[in-house]
């Protein structure tokens, strides 16, 4: 660790939610302005701890919590914030354990234990660890790119790996095999080649009392597990790496349906998890979508299809796993009995243009009907369909799903494209109506302003939340209870889709009036619940404004704008949000509500421009697709000029 933890100017900036030049400012005018401690006369650094200090005393430090300053202070005061969280850890696994913390603890870290305890006594040390992992897990500087936890949690989906061991050779920080706990794994394992995320992954493993272990090293080179065969496994392998290990591995036993080609990297790392299953255990891979069809490896595609180890590729939407853009594909393996016959079909899915909240439990659902019945036809349009496995054996093996689906039925498009068109007609023809009526004025006149925590505390709002995830089921609520509201039913503008399973922890009913935003999201989103009823979901907060002090359509509207975005995220990354810093504009009620219907109509205006955009690209597609197959023919009354 650093021998002080530092701070740049623009990080200053944000942490007191003000511009740049304030922070310059601040430097010209007050002499007991902290001095630089390092860094260029151009990007001075500061010592955190003194500008905490300078801005408390001056009283421009925003209110934060244990977890957010403890996570700020660790990420400055290490070049590694894995290496922090990891110091962190094992500090907290100890007294979990009961055991004594160690004597010669990092001088730089002593500062921040004053601070761990408490979070560790408000949360326990699992919970301490968690709340650190998630301010960790945000996109930022030297920070790995983990496998989304929906992703995760539908690849351990695919595997069954609940009540049974579970493997990822390459395990990152461990967001595969938390998910496998999280689907009532028996026991897991992982190997990685960075030590300090091992060492994360190994710990949180530990922290829970979950049998297993995580090993430092590389995978195809020097395989920690040689001759262990598991339940299932799940992997994210790196991808295009061409240095292997071809020439040492060349005759390697893993290699059971053939030696792997130099340029497969990918299919190493297929044919290395399969070795390590027990017959009738799957593996789920996530792979580029090259490897589907790259003429070198159609030898080990087709061996693997002849010998029924590859029983699905599943075509993902783009970007669900950064920093890739690209539809990502699963490849779901299986390691065949001895005895058993080679099944007749693979399936394939192409759920490439889908939204993956409606496209994941579907896969799911087609994916569990598939091996329930592997010889029966599975047969949705654009969707998915169980592929004989003969007509897979051609010349170029070529497993990319989009290219083996059943076509749309032609009278069901007209009709779908007829519904499609009227719908969307009808929409536009509203927007007129919902566009809000605003005159310009001369210029910006931000008036007084207040902080969300200064109104809360001005008895102006009541803030609640965010309800945080249960450790043991981070899942969104899906059982029979009452309805929740999701982060992403928020997003969206619908209604609330998630149903309380008892295990949310707090169960607070939300009112009409009331103002929810995602603690995490790609953008600050506000939105004011319109019936009761309906409980507050995971990681949302709840603004409830006194309604003779603050309207909620008003608030709502100042709290999504793109200065308060800013306003209010963290040091930890743009996604996640401290409602608690953004600026609200002081008016009187009689403007607020002016203001609040202005803000309602807009809110409406872009739920229909939402709507208008999915129902023109939908419009657009069948029209292509029709025009194509012939089942359309272009009119000839609208083609005259």
């Amino acid at each position: 660790m650093q021998e002080t933890p530092t701070i740049t100017a623009a990080e200053i900036a944000r942490l007191a939610g003000v511009g740049r030049a304030a922070v310059s400012n601040w430097r010209k005018r007050h002499p007991d302005f902290p001095a630089p401690v390092g860094g260029s006369a151009a990007s001075p650094e500061f010592d955190l701890i003194q500008v905490e200090q300078w801005l408390r005393d001056q009283g421009k430090l925003p209110e934060v919590g244990t977890a957010d300053r403890l996570w700020r202070h660790l990420a400055a005061a290490s070049h590694s914030p894995a290496a922090g969280l990891a110091t962190v850890g094992a500090l907290l696994l100890a007294r979990q354990r009961g055991h004594r913390a160690p004597r010669s603890v990092d001088p730089q870290l002593k500062p921040l234990l004053p601070d761990l305890d408490a979070l560790a006594d408000e949360s326990g040390p699992q919970g301490a660890f968690d709340d650190l992992w998630q301010r960790f897990s945000a996109p930022g500087p030297g920070r790995p790119f983990a496998t989304p936890d929906d992703l995760a949690d539908l690849m351990v989906g695919l595997a069954g790996v609940g009540g049974g061991s579970v493997l990822d050779p390459a395990a990152g920080s461990g967001a595969t095999l938390r998910a496998a706990v999280r689907a009532g794994c028996t026991s897991a394992y992982g190997q990685e080649l960075d030590e300090e995320l091992a060492r994360l992954a190994g710990l949180w493993l530990a922290l829970r009392d979950v049998p297993g272990e995580v090993h430092v090293g590389d995978s195809l080179r020097d395989d920690a597990y040689a001759g262990r065969t598991v339940d299932a496994v799940v992997c994210h392998p790196p991808f295009g790496i061409t240095t292997w290990g071809f020439e040492e591995l060349s005759h390697d036993p893993r290699w059971i349906v053939g030696t792997t080609p130099r340029g497969e990297p990918e299919l190493a790392w297929a044919q290395h998890c399969l070795a390590h299953l027990r017959p009738g255990g799957h593996a789920v891979l996530l792979m580029p979508p090259t490897v589907a069809s790259r003429r070198p490896g159609r030898r080990i595609r087709a061996e693997l299809l002849r010998r029924g180890a590859l029983r699905a590729v599943i075509a993902l939407p783009p970007g669900v796993a950064a920093p890739h853009g690209v539809p990502l594909h699963l490849w779901v393996l299986r390691r065949p009995p001895a005895d058993a016959p080679p099944p007749a079909r693979a399936l394939l899915v192409d759920a490439a243009t889908g939204d993956t909240d409606e496209t994941y439990p579907r896969i799911l659902a087609v994916w569990r009907a598939f091996t329930a019945a592997p010889d029966a036809e599975v047969e949705e349009a654009g969707f998915a369909r169980a592929v004989p496995v003969i007509e897979l054996l051609d010349e170029e093996i070529d497993l990319t799903p989009a290219r083996r689906q059943p076509a749309v039925a032609g009278e069901a498009t007209g009709e779908h494209l007829v519904r499609t068109r009227e719908r969307l007609a009808a929409l536009v023809g509203e927007l007129p109506v919902l566009m809000p009526q605003v005159t310009p004025t001369a210029e910006d006149s931000d008036g007084d302003v207040l902080s969300v925590g200064e109104l809360a505390r001005a008895g102006a709002l009541h803030l609640i939340g965010p309800v945080r995830a249960n450790a043991a089921d981070a899942s969104e609520p899906t059982g029979d209870g009452p309805p929740v509201l999701t982060v992403q039913d928020v997003l969206n503008g619908e209604e609330a889709s998630g149903r309380d399973d008892g295990r949310l922890g707090q169960e607070i009913a939300l009112r009409a009036g009331d103002v929810v935003v995602p603690m995490i999201a790609r953008q600050l989103t506000a939105r004011v619940v319109t019936t009761d009823g309906t409980l507050l979901g995971r990681n949302l907060y709840l603004l409830r404004p006194n309604p003779a002090a603050l309207d909620p359509w008003f608030l709502a509207g100042q709290l999504r704008t793109s200065a308060n975005e800013k306003q209010a995220s963290s040091l930890s990354g743009t996604l996640r949000f401290d409602i608690r810093r953004a600026l609200v504009r002081r008016l009187p009620l009689d403007e607020q509500q002016a203001h609040g219907e202005a803000f309602r109509r807009l809110d409406a205006f872009e739920s229909a421009i939402r709507q208008a955009a999915s129902l023109g690209t939908e419009l657009v597609r069948l029209t292509a697709d029709g025009l194509a197959r012939g089942a359309l023919r272009p009119d000839q009354r609208s083609s005259r000029t």
